[in-house]
């Protein structure tokens, strides 16, 4: 049955994406000269997000507390990650931002070039230089307004709780003063799991977005610290969540 399902959604998703890219590449060229930040590919990357999601009835998805994120505000934000599909569904909460993205998915065809086009930013986990560099442009990115998106795990889920969290998303958001958003997502792992490619449908897909914290607001400044805490609360989010409170 989850074979039946997932050939008809791969196909969807993979056609719509090949098809895309020629009007993403014309939207790229066709803004350059006055959208140096990419600002418009990523709104562009959202809506097809949105589309393809649309298009694929393999879940119903409700997202809560979107208006947490003021619109002039730039963020942190991180959430859990069960799923390759997370992205995609995160796009339903239609924010402006650059995703912080490992150096693996820019060698993948068609994705790798929509992040490119995006001006998305890179992490290599196995080059020391490369957290530097992307900790100078993501906080270029928040100085512009722009906000950063990351999955502090560094990797999905394999059982669907919340693993341990990486320092640099705490460490950003202490380095430029800029409040952390917590988003918790769940269900994703249900219908794509880390290790497999069959989807399954009929599942509800919930994104939760939580109040913005300011780092300073949890009384230290330790990176360390502040992960734990942060971990915390979308632990506890989570749980509430699969309990409908």
């Amino acid at each position: 049955m989850d074979l039946l399902i997932s050939f008809p959604a791969w196909l969807i998703g993979i056609t719509l994406i090949v098809i895309f890219f020629p009007l993403s590449v014309l939207l790229w060229v066709v803004t350059w000269p006055f959208d140096r930040e990419r600002v418009l590919m990523h709104w562009w990357l959202v809506v097809q997000g949105n589309i393809i999601i649309w298009l694929i009835p393999l879940w119903k998805i409700t997202a809560e507390g979107r208006g947490n994120a003021e619109k002039k505000k730039a963020y942190v934000i991180i959430s859990n990650h069960q799923s390759m599909l997370d992205v995609m569904i995160l796009n339903r909460l239609f924010y402006k931002l650059r995703w912080i993205s490992k150096i693996e998915n820019y060698r993948v065809p068609f994705i790798g070039w929509y992040l490119r086009m995006a001006k998305y930013i890179t992490i290599d986990r196995g080059n020391k230089d490369s957290k530097a560099i992307m900790m100078v442009q993501s906080a270029e990115s928040l100085r512009k307004g722009i906000s950063i998106m990351i999955f502090p795990e560094g990797t999905r889920s394999t059982d669907g709780e919340i693993g341990p969290f990486k320092l640099g998303a705490f460490e950003l958001a202490m380095m430029t003063d800029k409040p952390i958003l917590p988003v918790v997502i769940d269900g994703t792992g249900n219908v794509l799991p880390k290790h497999g490619l069959l989807m399954s449908g009929g599942h509800r897909l919930k994104i939760k977005v939580l109040q913005p914290v300011y780092p300073w607001s949890f009384g230290t400044a330790d990176p360390g610290q502040l992960a734990e805490k942060f971990r915390s609360l979308l632990k506890d989010e989570l749980t509430r969540m699969r309990n409908g409170l």
